[in-house]
């Protein structure tokens, strides 16, 4: 994993890539992705605001894939 956030890459820094990791932790409900990613991005300065986006697009894709799943299970058992 450590290569992708050395790999040289212009249009994506480091500090993308931490918040990326963070939203993706929050919609994967990984308590210690969470954890790691969160303390990684404060290690950085990453600004909190940024860091509250992060979050909220990861719980908005939880929020989309459960009720889907909901969806999905209410189909199933008609």
């Amino acid at each position: 994993m450590k290569e992708i956030y050395k790999r040289n890459n212009k249009m994506l820094d480091v500090k993308i890539k931490e918040l990326i990791a963070i939203g993706a932790s929050v919609s994967a409900n990984c308590h210690p992705c969470v954890k790691y990613h969160l303390a990684k991005a404060l290690e950085m300065n990453i600004n909190e605001d940024d860091i509250r986006q992060a979050i909220d697009v990861g719980k908005m894709v939880r929020k989309g894939a459960a009720d889907q799943m909901d969806k999905l299970l209410e189909e199933l058992l008609k």
